[in-house]
């Protein structure tokens, strides 16, 4: 079972859980900068693709795979794979109560499912990345579509600017018109921020190379300035659609035994918003 502390009602405690909560984030993964490389660097890129026998009722991070418009800006479905969906899958076993999959050897059971595969409604989190290339054809676009309002949630992220956003948001319009389903930014107030680590705001996390080399966190300029969490919503207010803009949180996790500057300056937001997001999605 997920536990799920209470929300705290004054202002000073909610000061100390944040203190807290990084405190505690940099304690258990702070070894990773030094044992990382080991645990997980010469890991095979062997693609385990979900089946509806794949699953065994614990989490299981599940990665959707998309096709990629060469006019599109952004990579592929494998940005990051599997490092962050191995690293975030450890810390989330460590962080919370959440029964993680392993296998024998002790390695996270991570999945890539496609979009028109039955396996998808066995995934109640699934995330994609570098979604300002990703396109979807019609069979996609309905199983999408009936995935997120039977209960599923999907999170992206990663992508830059404004043309990666206008190119996304023409895909997931194709799934849910604007006219009934309005995009709207999240602010701090809502449940998500606070489904276990008290959050303040959307973290603006730059990939480890663009970090190391400028030393700044806005890729794309002043294009991806302010980082987003926007959301579409059911009638009831669950998210169904997480997207967080002008940020790589996901990046936070696969490189935590990179390089220590980057994972301490931004490796406890990261899993932090991770957590959060993760619970929330297992409990709504």
């Amino acid at each position: 079972m997920v536990h799920r502390p209470c929300n705290l009602a004054s202002p000073s405690r909610s000061r100390m859980m944040r203190t807290a909560a990084t405190v505690l984030i940099a304690a258990f993964v702070m070894t990773a900068v030094a044992t990382a490389q080991m645990q997980f660097g010469r890991r095979s890129r062997f693609v385990q693709v979900a089946t509806e026998v794949s699953f065994d009722r614990t989490f299981q991070f599940c990665r959707a795979f998309f096709n990629s418009g060469f006019m599109g800006d952004g990579g592929s479905w494998s940005t990051d794979y599997p490092n962050a969906d191995i690293n975030f899958s450890i810390r989330l076993s460590e962080l919370t109560r959440t029964p993680v999959s392993t296998d024998q050897f002790g390695y996270p059971n991570h999945l890539v499912v496609r979009l028109t595969d039955e396996a998808l409604f066995q995934c109640p989190f699934v995330m994609m990345l570098e979604v300002g290339s990703a396109t979807f054809d019609e069979a996609e676009v309905e199983n999408l579509r009936q995935y997120l309002l039977k209960g599923g949630f999907l999170w992206v992220d990663d992508f830059w600017g404004s043309y990666a956003w206008d190119w996304w948001e023409n895909q997931i319009r194709k799934v849910f018109p604007r006219t009934e389903y309005p995009i709207v930014d999240l602010a701090p107030d809502h449940p998500l921020f606070s489904s276990q680590f008290e959050i303040d705001e959307v973290p603006q996390i730059p990939s480890i190379n663009f970090f190391l080399n400028t030393g700044g966190t806005s890729e794309r300029g002043m294009d991806s300035a302010q980082p987003h969490a926007y959301a579409i919503t059911d009638d009831q207010g669950r998210i169904m659609v997480l997207m967080t803009h002008n940020t790589d949180i996901s990046d936070s996790w696969e490189r935590e035994g990179d390089d220590p500057r980057y994972f301490y300056t931004f490796g406890p937001r990261g899993y932090a918003w991770g957590v959060n997001v993760a619970l929330y999605a297992l409990t709504h």
